[in-house]
């Protein structure tokens, strides 16, 4: 697989059928190592070890509805009160980020109603956050940490 721009992590892989299967520590199962795969895990490694998210308030591959259709979101961070806190959208590194990538982060966040947004391929990260009263959202040079983080 590709080297991203994340720190190095330690992962566990299993061969399965002629497929390669990482293991996911929030779904608590091996998954397909796919190139979106391989960004999703390293981001979900990112939040937990550099911005210290607890692995509690990480949700991964949830169904939603977005306008009466079924979506899937890559990773959920919630606050303790349940309300959300981020919404990350991974895409696999040959993906370019678009302005069609972040039009789909926040039409599913009319829904969700996350504060913070984050868009990654592995290569290129960008960091959002929302302001619901004048509908946009500023970028950010990085996610608040967990310790740091308002409620």
């Amino acid at each position: 697989m590709q080297k991203l721009h994340f720190p190095s992590y330690s992962f566990r892989f299993k061969n399965s059928e002629n497929k390669v299967a990482i293991f996911d520590e929030i779904r608590k199962k091996f998954v397909v190592l796919t190139p979106e795969e391989w960004v999703r895990q390293h981001t979900i490694q990112y939040l937990i070890q550099e911005c210290k998210y607890p692995k509690s308030l990480i949700n991964v591959e949830k169904q939603v509805k977005i306008n009466g259709m079924s979506k899937r979101y890559d990773i959920v961070i919630f606050n303790s009160d349940g309300s959300i806190f981020l919404v990350v959208e991974c895409k696999q590194p040959d993906v370019m980020i678009s302005q069609n990538t972040f039009d789909q982060i926040a039409r599913y966040n009319f829904t969700l109603k996350a504060t913070y947004l984050m868009v990654t391929n592995g290569l290129n990260h960008y960091f959002c956050q929302m302001d619901f009263e004048n509908e946009k959202y500023t970028f950010l040079k990085a996610l608040p940490n967990y310790n740091l983080k308002i409620q």
